[in-house]
């Protein structure tokens, strides 16, 4: 079974894009260097909306990524710099990453809120707007390959 995790993070102002994207950068990396991480994208949409989705062989695999690093660095931060925010996580036989309409109706039907200091009423109200465009811009994050130097018995 793999886990697939997905956040929907709305920014409430333009004034926080550059802290985001710098942290988004270093969580990118943090991620795909991580042990259990099976594939991921990001996907921006219309109005400061983005998306992450990742797949992790298990839930503590990605407890693990969430509560280190960049990651949790930027987490408190969010309750500043967005207005709406929230995740939902599922498991699947298969280890491929849902697409865009599969993703807005699993967050729509059992998304978690995150608590923000200024929510957004959509955010105070519980709902989720669709995304403008089932075909929205994603960049993919896949795993790096294992860059540990195997020297051959015969020489060690």
């Amino acid at each position: 079974m793999t886990l697939v995790s997905v956040t929907r993070l709305r920014l409430k102002s333009w004034y926080y894009l550059p802290a985001f994207a710098w942290y988004n950068l270093l969580s990118c990396w943090q991620i795909v260097n991580i042990d259990g991480f099976g594939g991921g994208k990001l996907i921006g949409d219309n109005g400061m909306v983005f998306w992450t989705v990742s797949a992790w062989k298990n839930q503590q695999a990605m407890q693990d990524y969430r509560n280190s690093g960049a990651h949790r660095q930027v987490m408190p931060m969010l309750q500043k710099w967005c207005n709406e925010a929230a995740t939902v996580h599922w498991e699947q036989a298969d280890d491929s990453l849902p697409d865009m309409e599969n993703i807005y109706q699993c967050m729509v039907e059992r998304g978690k809120f995150t608590r923000l200091l200024n929510p957004s009423p959509a955010h105070l109200a519980g709902t989720i707007s669709q995304p403008v465009s089932s075909k929205a811009k994603a960049l993919p994050l896949r795993p790096r390959k294992n860059r540990t130097l195997e020297i051959p018995e015969s020489q060690a």
